[in-house]
């Protein structure tokens, strides 16, 4: 008998941690964005997180926490409950790039998260300030040398894909540039059309207003066909630099350990979310083509990512 009830209890203690992972979620969720406002991971999680509060049934919040080359916020997601309802706006900087910039890794960007679902890809701008005199990459080395080796561009922060991106630039075309990195895109941009930078290198999504109204100046963008949104800027490789593609990724992670049926209806609500014409339409005016992954394969995504730019973050010793 006491066998019996033994076996009871397993299956009824079985049964209410099943009904608690299927009543998720019961609270507020939040999505950390490892960048300030205002740039690419920050509009992405904002246009996501209405729908996904209606799809859920719970507010979303989105919370910065910019810092360390992104891996103030990514260290803060790893460490957190694997309860779903501390989330990552994940992309290239906090899981690819910012923990190899550190002399002691924060965290693993494999093993300690669950990477849940991917949103999709957007390419790198290279933009000049309009009274730069930069129309293309070859126009590069002779500004340099008119600046006495003092060209400058900026990024988003120390360690982000725009400094990456920077730094194969300088080595491809034998430049002697200097970064300057900003909190975020948004200040980044303000100092590109004063002038104050003649060049800043990120993620387009953020930038296509500016080229439009003819604030920003795109010389290329780091994706192998052009961007629809910006069609007259043209490619790294149609200029010759094909060393230089590079696409930077927007999905959402958790820490690892998330349970199987939270991950799950997360995946479902986002795949939901990125159907819906609003959200596409969103998408498309940010320069992001959709890219459907599972949690599987998000995750060996990630994997190559870092095997990828593990060899431009190490011949151009970044630090954060």
């Amino acid at each position: 008998m006491p066998s019996i009830s033994r076996r009871l209890l397993a299956v009824v203690l079985a049964a209410g941690a099943s009904a608690a992972q299927a009543a998720w979620p019961e609270k507020p969720i939040r999505i950390v964005v490892t960048f300030a406002p205002g740039g690419a991971s920050d509009i992405v999680a904002r246009e996501i997180s209405a729908p996904l509060a209606k799809a859920l049934g719970q507010p979303v919040i989105v919370d910065n926490k910019p810092g360390a080359g992104g891996t103030l916020g990514g260290a803060e997601v790893a460490r957190s409950a694997p309860d779903g309802y501390t989330l990552m706006l994940s992309n290239s900087t906090p899981l690819s790039i910012g923990p190899f910039t550190l002399a002691k890794l924060p965290y693993d960007p494999v093993k300690q998260f669950t990477h849940v679902a991917m949103l999709g890809v957007a390419p790198v701008a290279i933009m000049a300030n309009p009274q730069a005199g930069i129309a293309s990459l070859a126009d590069l080395p002779k500004a340099a040398a008119a600046a006495n080796g003092h060209l400058s561009f900026g990024s988003g922060g120390p360690g982000s894909i725009g400094q990456i991106v920077g730094e194969m630039l300088k080595a491809d075309l034998k430049l002697n540039m200097t970064h300057v990195p900003y909190r975020g895109g948004a200040p980044m941009t303000t100092d590109l059309i004063a002038g104050i930078v003649p060049l800043g290198i990120d993620v387009i999504t953020a930038y296509v207003p500016m080229m439009k109204s003819g604030q920003i100046k795109g010389i290329a963008v780091t994706s192998r066909t052009r961007s629809p949104l910006a069609p007259d800027v043209p490619t790294v490789v149609e200029q010759g630099r094909p060393d230089l593609v590079s696409d930077n990724y927007f999905g959402v992670s958790g820490p690892a350990g998330l349970p199987k049926e939270v991950n799950d209806k997360l995946a479902h609500a986002l795949a939901d979310v990125l159907l819906q014409p609003a959200i596409v339409k969103r998408f498309e005016e940010l320069g992001i083509t959709p890219l459907k992954m599972n949690s599987a394969e998000f995750a060996g995504f990630v994997e190559k990512q870092i095997r990828d730019w593990a060899p431009a973050i190490k011949a151009a010793d970044i630090r954060p």
